[in-house]
């Protein structure tokens, strides 16, 4: 079937594409730095009213589930609406997310704690569904590039995800500092470690609302309509194909044991008697985590790709994966065993230690994530690449909403438990891609392969 005119000429329709795909890029990555900014201080917020940790990982799943309603919807009300009005919808209410999250805690010393997490809960669910708008902007993506350069286009936006997350923790923790929070005292807006974090989100938000208003062109030309399909009915379809089910059930399962981690990581390492790190600190920890994941998938996993495949650096990064996931929580014993180390007083064999294996969790999430989506795209014909990438990130959605409040829970019971829970649920996913791997092996050892 030939590609329906709006898909193809679209890039035509637009005066100067590449500067309408620098302005959406721009867009998404001061949205994402404003989602980054709130990352360091959500689980402090959340003790700060007193109650269990397990409220942690439901607020983290309470965004990923709005975020996987809501994507859907966005999606499609851009293409019948258009792609600028959905992004400048979905970034206003950003705004207001990150706005009723920063006065969360004026709400609870007023009118108590069940009102005050009722606030950070709407402001998360809120935020979740807003933070949808990737849909629409992967399609406005879409619309402005020619196919030839779609695929290195849509890239931009996932480096995006990690410049994001480079900057938003780092500036998180600056603006949770007490110099930065004494010195806005002074300022008509509460300051608290907690609510100046909020408002910088919402003020990122802001400047993306405000530059997409400026500087964003709505494509021309009408889109084509294709035909609806329930989300069941789109995971079944992904789930009879024999080439994309180990995937889907792969991105799953990666997705429970990380998002679980990524949770609880911050709580571990302000509770570790070798670390007892704030806000700040676990900013930076970030950050360092975030440096370490833009030059692994932007550079190292291109290369190694190349020489040894897709499917044995997924295969290899699950292997690290695991090791790593089990290896946090006992850091401070592996520093023990370290020669000493010298250098400030604050740089002990234990941080090394968490140094080291936060190091091998980077490199094994950098080589498995865009090793997997590299299969599925391998593993989809042409027609229906779209579908099985929406089904993949809507598996990974699910994970990021169960691993969460799974991972709190067991943290309540005994810190070290849903890290090594995490590093046995990945045990499957290495099975399924050494099945992966060697039966491509075997396709490329037949005879006249």
């Amino acid at each position: 079937m030939g590609a329906p005119e709006g898909a193809t000429g679209q890039a035509e329709r637009i005066a100067r594409p590449r500067r309408a795909l620098a302005v959406v890029i721009f867009v998404v990555f001061l949205d994402l730095v404003g989602f980054g900014i709130v990352i360091p201080i959500l689980p402090y917020y959340v003790r700060s009213f007193g109650v269990s940790d397990v409220f942690i990982g439901l607020l983290a799943a309470t965004y990923s589930l709005a975020q996987f309603l809501a994507a859907p919807v966005l999606g499609r009300y851009s293409d019948q609406l258009g792609r600028r009005p959905v992004i400048m919808l979905s970034l206003a209410g950003g705004v207001i997310a990150w706005t009723l999250f920063g006065y969360a805690g004026q709400v609870g010393d007023v009118a108590g704690v069940l009102a005050g997490m009722s606030i950070l809960f709407l402001s998360r669910g809120l935020a979740g569904a807003m933070g949808g708008n990737i849909a629409a902007a992967q399609a406005y993506v879409a619309d402005v590039t020619p196919p030839e350069r779609r695929a290195g286009a849509l890239g931009l936006v996932g480096a995006s995800f990690s410049l994001g997350f480079i900057f938003g923790p780092a500036i998180g923790g600056f603006l949770a500092s007490d110099p930065v929070v004494a010195w806005a005292s002074i300022l008509p807006i509460p300051a608290t470690t907690f609510s100046l974090p909020a408002f910088g989100a919402a003020g990122m938000s802001l400047l993306a609302l405000v530059v997409a208003a400026l500087a964003m062109a709505e494509p021309a030309g009408r889109r084509p309509q294709s035909e609806r399909q329930t989300l069941v009915g789109q995971f079944r379809t992904a789930l009879s194909d024999t080439s994309l089910r180990g995937l889907v059930i792969a991105f799953f399962l990666v997705s429970v044991a990380f998002a679980g981690i990524q949770v609880m990581f911050i709580p571990f390492v302000a509770d570790a008697t070798a670390y007892r790190y704030d806000a700040s600190g676990a900013a930076l920890l970030l950050t360092y985590i975030g440096i370490l994941g833009a030059f692994n998938q932007g550079i190292l996993v291109g290369r190694l790709t190349t020489r040894f495949g897709s499917a044995r650096l997924a295969v290899s990064g699950a292997s690290m994966l695991l090791v790593a996931l089990a290896a946090i929580p006992f850091a401070p014993e592996i520093g023990a065993l370290l020669p000493p180390v010298s250098g400030p007083v604050w740089f002990t064999r234990e941080l090394l230690a968490l140094l080291l294996v936060l190091g091998l969790l980077s490199l094994g999430n950098g080589l498995l994530n865009p090793s997997l989506a590299t299969l599925v795209s391998q593993g989809a014909s042409s027609e229906t690449q779209g579908n099985a990438f929406g089904v993949t990130q809507g598996a990974g959605s699910l994970g990021r909403t169960i691993g969460p409040p799974v991972a709190a829970a067991l943290y309540a019971l005994v810190y070290w438990s849903p890290f090594v829970a995490g590093a046995i649920v990945v045990i499957p996913v290495i099975a399924l891609l050494v099945a992966i791997r060697d039966r491509e092996a075997g396709i490329r050892t037949q005879p006249g392969s």
